[in-house]
Order: C-alpha cells, then sequence, then structure tokens
C-alpha cells in the first residue's frame, strides 16, 4: 500500500522559559566544538519511535520538547563563526528546531514493516538556507488508528548517539511532569585538553583522517552493477535462543593464551563477526580475494581514564577498524573473526583517546577532513561494513506518559553496508540487526544470516 502523509504545520520550537527560577540566558552564549566533533560528518543522522494508542496530543508533546530545550539549548541553536576566524561554534540563540505535524492517509498496519520509501517520508527536509542552519528536527505523523511515529533528527557534530538519546529521555520527561536533572559539564567541551607535551603513539592521520574516505578509485572495477535503487534496509530478528547458540559456537573455539582474550567473546563481538562472515559471503568476497574491513564505533566516555561522565553532551565517539581478508575471514573459525574484532576495539583505549587529542590539537590544522563523494560510482561501503551499536540506548525510557515504544530504528541512508545492533523492542533479549544491503542479495543474506557454521 502506498503512503500518502501531509503535512499540517511546521515551525520553529525553542525553549521555554518561565518563572524566576530559569531565568532568560545571555543569547551570545556559544559552545565551541571539540576535536571529536570535528571527526564526524557535518549530517544529520535520525531515529524513529512508533507509539501505539492512546497517545499525547501534539500540544502536550510541544511544551515537553521545550522545556527539555532549556537544558538542551544546543539544538535549538545554530552553528556560527562568531570569532570571524573560520572556527565553528555552536551559537546558544533560542532560534529552535523545526517541529513538523503530519497526518497519515493509512492505518499503521499497513505499512508495516516500513520500506525504505515510507521511512523517508518521515523524515522532512533539514536543508539550509544561508547560515540558518537546522541542528535538530522533529516530525510527528499520526495514524488514522492513532499510532504515531515520531521521527528525530539531529546534526551529528552537535551530539552522537549516546548524547541524543539522553536528549529525548529527557522529552520525555518533561512530558510526564518529571524534573530534568541539570547535566553535568553543561555546555562545557573544553575538557579534552591536549597533554604537555603532547604524546602522539599512534598513526592517526592513516586512521581518523585517511579511512573517512573510501578510495573506490581503486575498485571501480569490482564494484557490483547496482544503483541507489537498489539499496534496502532489511531487520533480521535474532532471537535469544539463536544468539546464545551463536556466543556458545564462538567461545567454544576460543584458545585462551598470550595472543587470545583472557574472557569469553562478548555478545557485541560473536554477532558482528558472524554478520562480517556473513555479508562476505554474500558479496562473493572470496571470489575476488577481496580483503574487507569494518569500522565499528567506540564510545570513550568509560574507556578514558579518568572516565568522562556518561552523560556528557556531544561527540566522544572513535572507530576500531578490524581487517581481514575474506578467504581467511571465511576458512577460520566463527571465534577467529571475533578475535580480530576483540583485538581492534582494545586498542582504542584510554592512550588511544588521549593519543588522539594531542594529535588533533597540534598536529592536524592542515588535514582535510572533508568527506567528497562525487566520484562515487556506486552508493555502497564495498567491500567494507560500517556498524554500530545501539544496545545501551535507553528506547524503553522515551515514554511520553502513555507507555513504552512499540518500535524504535534508525532511518534509511541510502548507502549498503552499514549495520545497526538494536535491542528488540520485544524485550525478551532479542536483538535486531538493521542492515543496508542490495535487493539482489537480500534473499541469500536471509538464508545465511541464520546458519551457525
Amino acid at each position: 500500500m502506498s503512503l500518502k502523509i501531509k503535512q499540517v504545520s511546521s515551525k520553529l520550537v525553542g525553549p521555554m522559559y518561565n518563572g524566576d527560577d530559569v531565568p532568560k540566558p545571555v543569547l551570545n552564549q556559544f559552545v565551541p566544538l571539540t576535536v571529536f566533533d570535528k571527526l564526524v560528518d557535518d549530517d544529520h543522522s535520525g531515529i524513529l519511535y512508533v507509539y501505539k494508542p492512546p497517545n499525547p496530543s501534539n500540544t502536550l508533546l510541544e511544551q515537553g520538547l521545550r522545556k527539555a530545550l532549556v537544558e538542551y539549548r544546543e539544538f535549538a541553536g545554530r552553528f556560527s563563526d562568531i570569532n570571524g576566524d573560520d572556527e565553528r561554534v555552536i551559537l546558544l540563540n533560542d532560534k529552535g528546531l523545526r517541529f513538523v505535524e503530519a497526518t497519515a492517509d493509512c492505518t499503521l498496519n499497513d505499512i508495516i514493516p516500513f520500506n525504505t520509501t515510507t521511512l523517508s517520508s518521515f523524515n522532512p527536509s533539514h536543508e539550509s538556507t544561508g547560515t540558518d542552519e537546522l541542528l535538530a528536527l522533529v516530525q510527528l505523523t499520526r495514524f488514522t488508528c492513532g499510532s504515531l511515529v515520531l521521527f528525530f533528527s539531529s546534526n551529528h557534530m552537535v551530539a552522537d548517539g549516546a548524547a541524543a538519546s539522553q536528549f529525548l529521555v529527557a522529552w520525555s520527561q518533561a512530558c510526564r511532569g518529571l524534573e530534568i536533572h541539570q547535566r553535568p559539564l553543561q555546555y562545557n567541551r573544553n575538557i579534552f585538553v591536549p597533554r604537555d607535551p603532547p604524546s602522539v603513539s599512534y598513526d592517526h592521520k592513516n586512521v581518523e583522517v585517511a579511512k573517512r574516505v573510501i578510495n573506490h578509485e581503486l575498485m571501480n572495477d569490482q564494484l557490483p552493477p547496482y544503483s541507489e535503487d537498489d539499496v534496502v534496509l532489511h531487520r533480521a530478528h535474532l532471537t535469544q535462543d539463536f544468539i546464545t547458540k551463536l556466543k556458545s559456537k564462538a567461545n567454544a573455539d576460543m584458545v585462551t593464551g598470550e595472543h587470545r582474550a583472557p574472557r569469553p567473546y562478548s555478545t557485541f563481538e560473536c554477532l558482528v563477526a558472524h554478520i562480517w562472515r556473513t555479508m562476505a559471503k554474500v558479496r562473493g568476497l572470496t571470489e575476488l580475494d577481496q580483503t574487507t574491513e569494518m569500522k565499528i564505533s567506540v564510545n570513550g566516555r568509560r574507556r578514558l581514564k579518568p572516565c568522562v561522565p556518561d552523560e556528557y553532551f556531544g561527540n566522544l565517539i572513535l572507530a576500531a577498524f578490524p581487517q581481514c581478508g575474506a578467504k581467511e575471514l571465511l576458512d577460520e573459525s566463527l571465534s577467529h573473526a571475533a578475535e580480530v574484532i576483540h583485538k581492534s576495539i582494545a586498542k582504542v583505549d584510554s592512550d588511544y583517546f588521549k593519543s588522539f587529542i594531542d594529535f588533533a590539537t597540534n598536529s592536524m590544522q592542515d588535514e582535510d577532513l572533508t568527506l567528497d563523494g562525487e566520484w562515487w560510482k556506486v552508493p555502497t561501503l564495498w567491500p567494507n561494513l560500517e556498524v554500530d551499536s545501539w544496545l545501551g540506548f535507553p528506547f524503553n525510557a522515551v515514554d511520553f506518559g502513555f507507555g513504552k515504544p512499540y518500535v524504535f530504528m534508525p532511518s534509511f541512508g541510502g548507502w549498503e553496508g552499514v549495520v545497526y545492533l538494536v535491542p528488540s523492542f520485544d524485550g525478551d533479549g532479542s536483538i535486531d540487526v538493521f542492515i543496508t544491503l542490495f535487493q539482489q542479495h537480500l534473499d541469500m543474506f536471509q538464508e545465511l544470516c541464520f546458519c551457525i557454521d
């Protein structure tokens, strides 16, 4: 069934200050961008929450949003070159985020599971005009059955996934009349100070800088003959029983010793190892004698010593890049793939984060971090994958007063090879793997994904 969404209203929504307890702040206050903020793409990323009726009114949701923005003013601000030196900051000018109200012409059951066209219809444009670049937006889409789809999108340079999740929880708390606690380090992003003297112990230029761009010019002749229209978002539901068997298989082959993990492989390591091997088969990488690599986001909040509060608002992510030849990946065991992943993630420790701070502050002034995609013939990360874990995000806490979400999932980005691990909304310990792949590979992926070899 085709979905028709009608936009009812669109406006800017800013913080709501009232009473003597919350004085209106100075509007020229700004937040500098850290070396971690500057490393991520200057683009929006989004998430969808789906709620079955009954649901709160749009008025209640808007009022709660205004209250939450008092504590999270970054999302109502704008990027600015406040000092005239091309050094962007987040200007806390309270101009507001985009708030869109929309209606759908069908019931929720008519269009679940969502296809890529449906997902894109929940996402209003965040294109900016001039210097007035929106840093966040919301669309509320009401269905004839009373269900609600809440879409939230924000500029990645303002906040990573963990930080954006905190904001969504705060918004839901405000709607329930609960107090929003003040954030630690509020508006303070000056905590990542380089060491004196600096100590750059790793080759960040060839990792954090160079690996932002995948050199497809070296492999264009080997790319699959597909187009953007062929990319689909697929959800693979892995039950707790399947995950237990997968972990047992991986850990049964584990050999303890100097070069092996001293503990059983984690759920994340086992699942990602399985997906990596599955996609190598689906893509036929062994026939091309191809090396494959994964980009895995690593949260630095608890890795840095001393630890940064979990509530830190901003970006604090670096990436691990496990790499393996496709033939080796498939000839060896599941445990071998998990070990490659484990070792790569373990290297991104406190010293690695501090080394990057030193490098980015002192040695990266002339580096070009712009991702130029003009020559990308096919929208794919082939032969690589990008993996994000949302397993620790508090999705069920985003309760606006009428119950937890029925579905939560990433929005569709249009690039093949992106993987999200999300706790199942069933709440039974199962995990949903959202993966973008070519439609032509979908049948084989569905067949192999549930095989434990």
